[in-house]
Parts: C-alpha cells; sequence; structure tokens
C-alpha cells in the first residue's frame, strides 16, 4: 500500500475566540491532487497555514514523511502559494526566482539550471527580464507558482490559486499542476470554486465550519449522500392523478422525482412518460454534483 507524504491528525486550532479547525484529520499521497473545498470561512486557509508552519495548531499532529524514491531529492517543507500574490513586483522574473531560491536553500551551483527549469515549466520563458509588475495577473500567478517550486518540495499548498486569474492562465496552472502530479508531488489545494474542484482534482475533501464533512473521489461522495447519481425531475401545473413507475411524488402530486444510476436508463423513462395522459408542465434532467452533496450534508447551499 501506498504511504502517505502528509498525514493530519486530529488537528484543532483556535483564534480570535473562534475555533477554525475542528479535529481535522486526512492523509495525502504522492502524485495526488487534493482539493480543499467549501465555503469562504469554513477554515481552508487556517488548515495550509498549520501545515506549512506559519500557524501553530493548538492539539494534533502533523507529519510529513518523505517517500523512499524521492529521499535526498525532495524538500520535506512544502511549498506555498498563499491567497494573495507573493513576488517582489519591482524585481524582473529572474530575480524573483533567485530570490526565493536562496531563501528555499537551493545551491548556488544548482539554481541557474532550476530557474531554467521552472521558466520553461510555468511558460515564462520570454518573460525572464520582465519586472514582476508588468506581467498580466496569470502570469504573476505562474510565476508565484514557479518560486514555490524551485527547492522540488515534495508537497506544494495552493490556496485559491485560479482566484483572479484569466482563462488561458488558468489552463497552463492546471498543465503545470498535472506535471506535478506525474512526477510524484502531493498537491493540495483549497478552492470555492465548483467546476474546478469537480473537474481536476484526484479526490476532494468537503469541508464546513472547521470539520470535514466529506473525503473522496466525487462519485463516491454522490452516491455516499445522495444515493443514485442521476435524476429526473417532473412539475405539474396541477395535480397528476397518473400512476409514474419509477418516480416519486411529493405531497401535492405536482412533482415527481426518478433517481437513476444511469442516464442509459433515460430511454426507458420516457418511455413511462409516453404513457402519461397529463403532461407535464417542464422536465429537469440533471446529474448531482458538489453543489449537491454540499447541500445535501450540510443543509444549506454554498451561497447562502
Amino acid at each position: 500500500m501506498r504511504e502517505p507524504v502528509l498525514t493530519l491528525d486530529a488537528i484543532r486550532k483556535t483564534y480570535r475566540r473562534r475555533e477554525a479547525l475542528r479535529g481535522i484529520s486526512l492523509q495525502l499521497y504522492p502524485g495526488e491532487l487534493l482539493g480543499f473545498f467549501g465555503p469562504n470561512g469554513a477554515g481552508k486557509t487556517t488548515m495550509i497555514r498549520c501545515i506549512c508552519g506559519l500557524l501553530r495548531p493548538d492539539s494534533g499532529r502533523i507529519v510529513i514523511r518523505i517517500p523512499p524514491e524521492f529521499a535526498g531529492e525532495r524538500s520535506q517543507r512544502p511549498g506555498l502559494v498563499p491567497q494573495n500574490l507573493a513576488v517582489y513586483p519591482d524585481l524582473t522574473v529572474q530575480q524573483n526566482l533567485e530570490v526565493f531560491g536562496r531563501l528555499e536553500g537551493v545551491a548556488r551551483g544548482q539554481l541557474r539550471s532550476r530557474i531554467d527549469e521552472v521558466l520553461e515549466w510555468a511558460a515564462l520563458l520570454d518573460r525572464r527580464k520582465s519586472l514582476a509588475k508588468t506581467l498580466s495577473g496569470g502570469m504573476q500567478r505562474r510565476l508565484n507558482i514557479a518560486c514555490s517550486v524551485l527547492q522540488k518540495p515534495a508537497i506544494l499548498l495552493l490556496d485559491e490559486p485560479t482566484v483572479g486569474v484569466d482563462p488561458q492562465s488558468r489552463e497552463r496552472i492546471y498543465a503545470m499542476m498535472e506535471e506535478l502530479t506525474r512526477e510524484g508531488t502531493a498537491v493540495l489545494l483549497t478552492t470555492h470554486q465548483l467546476e474546478e474542484v469537480e473537474a481536476r482534482c484526484d479526490r476532494i475533501v468537503v469541508m464546513d465550519h472547521g470539520q470535514i464533512v466529506a473525503d473522496g473521489r466525487l462519485p463516491e461522495l454522490v452516491a455516499k449522500s445522495l444515493g443514485q447519481p442521476h435524476r429526473v425531475e417532473l412539475c405539474f401545473d396541477s395535480p397528476c392523478s397518473g400512476v409514474l413507475d419509477g418516480f416519486e411524488f411529493d405531497e401535492t402530486r405536482q412533482r415527481a422525482v426518478c433517481r437513476l444510476e444511469s442516464m442509459q436508463q433515460l430511454p426507458q423513462v420516457l418511455d413511462v412518460l409516453r404513457q402519461l395522459e397529463q403532461a407535464p408542465d417542464r422536465i429537469d434532467v440533471r446529474s448531482f454534483g458538489l453543489q449537491d452533496v454540499f447541500l445535501a450534508l450540510t443543509g444549506r447551499s454554498l451561497r447562502e
């Protein structure tokens, strides 16, 4: 079995008279892209600060273990990309990388070649001599990420890495992360962007009020919290007196729902509707996603 590179065991943190983390436990594995998802104030940033040592937990244990195959090659200190940009605006791209490389302890003899590597990886080779403040927001974010991996960390922590980033840079950032995970880096990112975490992450952790309320792949989360992953909903302008096999009516009989394991079952549902004398006002066919999981687990919408 794979050994985790990061283990959090019952982490608690209270500050400003608020319990920000309430017994957080999880494991992160080499080559995994883990999405920490939840509304603002859920505790995601506090957790990242505890992992990288910017905050000390009140209790619990944080363990980082470098896999044997990376011994001597990867840094035990996590790479960190904070929510707010952390680059020097009046230095060039090259100078920023030199400063961060020295701060992270990259050997002087290796720093030049390492800078060339990360510039190509971040698609910033042609902006080497540009001042950081002249770059677009997306380029600055890519520079920030490049600065965080100079020491080849075994773990990369990103706090809302695509906020305010243009679509082209967003795609480039995720391509960068995919390359890192292919090479065995464990990547943990926090976000409240539904579409990104659903489409990009290997595993999703749902967080609310300082607690983990779900952990798994999206299909697993849907199955555990909602059952079947697809739904057909019928709405009638008056109570329906007909019989609909496979559908459940509400008390008014103006709404009926059928849950499906696969969209391949949809033709059978349509056959049932053809036999119905009273046509529905509206038919809604949809698949459940992370918003539905969050609502089922917490009883409230992410937008509340």
